[in-house]
């Protein structure tokens, strides 16, 4: 099974616990002091929320657009090679067209704000989300499948226990699954404030 069937069987068995977390926890709430307190704060999706935004990533339209960039990138390489030369020119005219030659090559394919450089930075970022997408799912799942097998989960599928054991039961799980959830987020976050060559405009 794959890490995405995995997460999605994961995610529809535990939907009856994550309902009782997310009600617990927006009822009853958590007691004061919790890791829970910090982990909603990093989030700002209650457990069952935040747990079906990770499993509405799907890496693979990504990772098909990541050839075709990379294709777009040669064929920048490509054109910017084969711009003529002023050959036998000379005089203000060759003068000229070899200053447009060479601004038109150095636009398609030159310094890091060049085209080709651009699709292949992107193509490049496409490659990291797409590998931080999958191992976002595969943390989710494997803290799910833990959580799905504890004692708080026994405790919140039960109706005989009182509120403040419930309370604590989906503190404690709500937490874990937060914590894994946020740890992946702030990944994501550090991959994009790392795409330096993304981030200025585009000169045209």
């Amino acid at each position: 099974m794959d890490q995405l069937d995995q997460l999605d069987q994961l995610l529809a068995t535990a939907t009856p616990l994550l309902a009782r977390v997310d009600e617990a926890l927006s009822g009853v709430g958590a007691p004061g002091g919790h890791d829970v307190w910090r982990e909603l704060r990093r989030v700002r999706l209650l457990p069952g929320d935040a747990a079906r935004a990770v499993a509405a990533l799907h890496p693979a339209p990504m990772l098909d657009a990541v050839p075709e960039l990379r294709a777009d990138a040669r064929a920048y390489a490509d054109l910017a090679d084969a711009l003529p030369p002023a050959g036998g020119w000379s005089g203000e005219a060759a003068e000229a067209y070899e200053k447009a030659r060479r601004g038109a090559a150095e636009h398609l394919n030159g310094g890091p704000d060049s085209l080709g450089h651009r699709m292949e930075a992107t193509a490049d970022l496409a490659d990291a989300l797409t590998s931080w997408m999958l191992r976002a799912r595969a943390d989710l799942a494997a803290t799910l499948a833990e959580v799905m097998l504890s004692t708080e989960a026994i405790t919140l599928l039960a109706d005989d226990h009182p509120p403040a054991d419930r309370a604590a039961a989906a503190a404690a799980i709500g937490a874990r699954l937060l914590q894994a959830i946020a740890d992946s987020y702030d990944d994501a976050e550090d991959l994009l404030a790392g795409a330096t060559d993304l981030q200025s405009p585009l000169s045209v």
